[in-house]
């Protein structure tokens, strides 16, 4: 039997790439949610067009958004067996959902990341501090609770189950990590898979901009700390 797959994508100001993700996400997809997360141009309309399922969250911030679709979900049946988060700048290969579900459909993993790893990356398509960020984050998280991360990737699937479990509650940056890390600290099983990843469409509200990566950096950091003292 199929498993029942369903995509939360967080979008601001998407309308030139979102259309682009949704059309590339193969078919073994169930549901796709959109999260436009205030966006002020035609991120929303043009989602719809491509068959999406659309929420607006007003609160800005990444953890929002993807609290927002899983609101939705836990709302809705059917509850889906695997959710997968995915951005919406197309940065990602959509159509690589496909491997990573594998290793939950065939091995039982609970989580599945897509690792951006340097081989597959296209030029530019990371900033240093990202780059830096992720090195930092991951080795941290192998010092304090011997985790093989080598990514903070948002390209990831998780069983929906094991989703709910982690009570996942950060509203912005923090998002990715907050995940690692109570993964680890529950035990479940998890693993990684090369991703290909390439330039954005757009700027980024992360990395774009030294606010938002300083801020970035300032969460992850915290929710490493604050778990390595739990």
């Amino acid at each position: 039997m199929e498993p029942l797959i369903k995509v939360i994508i967080p979008a601001y100001n998407e309308q030139d790439s979102i259309g682009l993700v949704l059309q590339d996400i193969p078919a073994i997809v169930n549901e796709v949610i959109v999260v436009s997360n205030a966006s002020t141009d035609n991120t929303e309309q043009v989602a719809q067009e491509n068959g999406a399922t659309v929420l607006r969250e007003e609160q800005m911030g990444y953890g929002y958004a993807c609290l927002k679709g899983m609101n939705y979900i836990a709302s809705h049946t059917p509850k889906p067996d695997i959710v997968v988060f995915l951005d919406g700048d197309y940065s990602d290969y959509p159509e690589e959902l496909t491997k990573l579900i594998a290793p939950i459909v065939q091995d039982n993993c609970d989580m599945v990341i897509g690792a951006r790893d340097k081989r597959f990356r296209e030029s530019g398509s990371m900033t240093g501090p990202q780059i830096f960020g992720n090195w930092l984050a991951t080795t941290l998280m192998s010092l304090f609770f011997g985790a093989r991360f080598t990514d903070l990737g948002p390209f990831r699937a998780m069983k929906y189950d094991s989703l709910l479990a982690l009570e996942m509650e950060d509203k912005t940056y923090g998002w990715t990590v907050e995940m690692q890390l109570k993964v680890l600290k529950k035990k479940m099983k998890y693993t990684e898979v090369p991703v290909n990843y390439r330039n954005r469409i757009g700027v980024s509200k992360v990395s774009g901009t030294v606010k938002g990566a300083v801020m970035a950096g300032v969460k992850i950091l915290g929710w490493i700390f604050k778990y390595s003292f739990k």
